[in-house]
């Protein structure tokens, strides 16, 4: 396996004003391979696209990279156009609340360094937390989100944890075979199961989830947008229960 040589952190951002900047100085610092970061933002009403070209323009930070999508918008379609923009051999995307801690970056990269394919950001592996009390998020809604992801386990693969994690490096030429595909979280699941039934290699390393920073939830800002959400996860299931049998069958599942 290639040793990591350049790397490519995709920070999908919508009203993020005042994590974003501490976000891009705190990964820039824990990142020793050449990096770089872009932040590919839905054109946030807050100022986050400003915030990011008031780093760039005095090249304080001259890693960091701007894309602005004015439409066709939405997270799973961010991360896409982020992964068409890489350079790097490796690609790393997170949250962008520091609710994932950029100290743990390093630590993903370093499996990849080992030979493995991804490595995950993982909440319910030994040593990981799911976060604890949020004042931005109701505990029925952080205890909700525990469950799915015991459902999605034993629905879809049990070899992995962490179907919602969203915190992950990868090594950007399997997405020469696996494109995202979703409207939101479930992009993850599909790109998982995906690349588990097609024998890529995995490791999940644990982490703490922590309360957002600044700012107010994505997922789960009222009980109404959880619950929907939760539904399409759900549903998720049959369709890649689906991809299973295809690839059983020896037809294609990449693409």
């Amino acid at each position: 396996m290639p040793p990591v040589e350049f790397v490519s952190v995709i920070l999908p951002t919508y009203n993020e004003v005042e994590n974003i900047v501490p976000l891009l100085r705190a990964i820039d610092a824990a990142v020793s391979q050449p990096h770089e970061l872009i932040v590919v933002d839905d054109n946030s009403p807050d100022g986050t696209a400003r915030k990011v070209r008031e780093v760039m323009v005095p090249g304080d930070l001259p890693c960091v990279r701007l894309e602005v999508r004015t439409h066709d918008r939405g997270l799973t379609k961010s991360l896409q156009r982020g992964i068409e923009l890489a350079k790097g051999d490796t690609v790393v995307w997170m949250d962008c609340d520091f609710s994932m801690p950029p100290e743990k970056i390093p630590e993903l990269l370093s499996q990849v360094e080992r030979g493995c394919d991804i490595a995950v950001g993982s909440r319910f592996v030994s040593g990981g937390a799911q976060k604890g009390y949020d004042p931005g998020e109701s505990p029925l809604a952080i205890f909700l989100s525990s469950m799915l992801n015991l459902t999605l386990r034993w629905s879809l693969s049990p070899r992995f944890h962490d179907y919602t994690s969203g915190f992950i490096a990868i090594r950007r030429d399997i997405f020469k075979v696996i494109r995202l595909r979703g409207d939101y979280g479930e992009y993850f699941m599909d790109l998982m199961f995906r690349a588990i039934l097609l024998g890529y290699s995995f490791v999940e390393i644990p982490y703490v989830c922590v309360a957002r920073r600044a700012g107010e939830s994505k997922t789960a800002p009222n009980m109404r947008l959880l619950v929907w959400r939760g539904l399409k996860y759900l549903a998720c299931i049959p369709r890649l229960w689906g991809v299973r049998i295809k690839h059983l069958l020896g037809f294609s599942i990449t693409g």
